[in-house]
């Protein structure tokens, strides 16, 4: 999850080690970092942490070495923001010129580029210790932007039907691929339908982009959902996304869904809907205890409006206080719930 509380220039802050570290000596098994950035070209927001530079790579050792002393698989997750890249030296990169944030089309000089700073990326976290990396192919970053029909205007092989826009995407995952272990994790994270920027993304797409991930080379495929286990918002008669997405895939690559999941009920729901391993974001920030507590049937989680103090006992520094405060209702003090 974002969190914004690492070092300006990337490097880890000892802030976002507790915060992580806590998560995995409380009881989980698997923990992901925030989307670290690839490239200076790609990153998003000040505050986020780094795989970009040798400048990174002790922080990165300390990090895997203490999720992995505390019992956890260490997932590094790769990002470039794309248009959203609101850090990167000059204009943002994107599908074309005139986009999103006055971003410039990618060109092919550009394409490879970014595939090289996403192999780069995922052979430093290898050296660094982690388990594996996540391709962050999600909500509207700049995989999304190729991917969504009304972000991507292209007429050469990056755009144009599915295959196209996909294309991107693809060769990421190929070459990440190729350059890492055998026995190390590459999985994708996807918006399989668009419920973030509503660009023109439908089930059927996002259903063939999983099934491509798998086919070149993903070991896992995790959902970005509002619901983990429901359906499409546009498309309410599919049935849930996930169920769709695992009848596409081999039964060897196992789906990730994050969205909504607080209870053992909300888990067993997204269970049934598919999900293979389910995915807790907001609940584990007030409840980095929550894969020991929450089978019991008497536990209820502590929901949002969440007070400071309780935060701080669980690790949340100051300045990840400052940005939950942002969201509608999430920190006593912050920007008030909406009616």
């Amino acid at each position: 999850m974002t969190n914004i509380q690492s070092n300006l220039d990337g490097t880890l802050h000892e802030d976002e080690y507790r915060w992580l570290v806590r998560r995995a000596r409380d009881g989980f098994r698997v923990v992901s970092t925030c989307a670290a950035f690839v490239s200076e070209e790609g990153k998003a927001w000040a505050g986020q942490l780094g795989v970009a530079s040798d400048a990174h790579d002790a922080g990165l050792r300390r990090l895997a070495a203490g999720l992995r002393d505390n019992g956890a698989v260490s997932i590094l997750q790769l990002h470039h923001g794309g248009a959203k890249a609101e850090l990167a030296p000059g204009q943002p990169l994107s599908t074309a010129d005139g986009g999103p944030a006055n971003s410039r089309g990618a060109t092919q000089a550009d394409i490879d580029r970014v595939i090289a700073d996403f192999v780069a990326a995922a052979t430093r976290a290898e050296r660094a210790g982690f388990d594996g990396v996540e391709i962050h192919g999600a909500n509207g970053y700049l995989f999304t932007q190729f991917l969504a029909p009304e972000d991507n205007p292209r007429t050469d092989g990056y755009g144009g039907d599915l295959a196209g826009r996909a294309r991107l995407l693809r060769e990421t995952m190929c070459a990440v691929r190729a350059a890492v272990s055998p026995g190390f994790a590459v999985g994708v994270r996807l918006s399989p339908v668009d419920v973030w920027a509503k660009r023109g993304l439908v089930l059927d797409d996002g259903v063939e982009v999983a099934r491509w991930m798998a086919e070149d080379g993903a070991d896992f495929v995790h959902l970005s959902l509002g619901d983990a286990g429901g359906a499409p918002a546009h498309e309410p008669d599919r049935g849930p996304v996930a169920r769709a997405v695992r009848e596409a895939l081999p039964a060897e690559v196992p789906i990730f869904a994050a969205g909504g999941v607080w209870t053992r009920e909300d888990a067993a729901r997204a269970i049934d809907a598919g999900v293979d391993v389910v995915v807790v974001g907001r609940a584990a920030i007030a409840h980095p205890e929550w894969p020991r507590v929450f089978e019991g049937p008497e536990w209820e989680p502590v929901r949002p409006t969440w007070s400071r103090d309780l935060l701080r006992s669980k690790d949340v520094s100051e300045r990840l206080l400052g940005y939950l405060g942002n969201f509608s209702g999430m920190v006593e003090g912050g920007a008030p719930k909406r009616s």
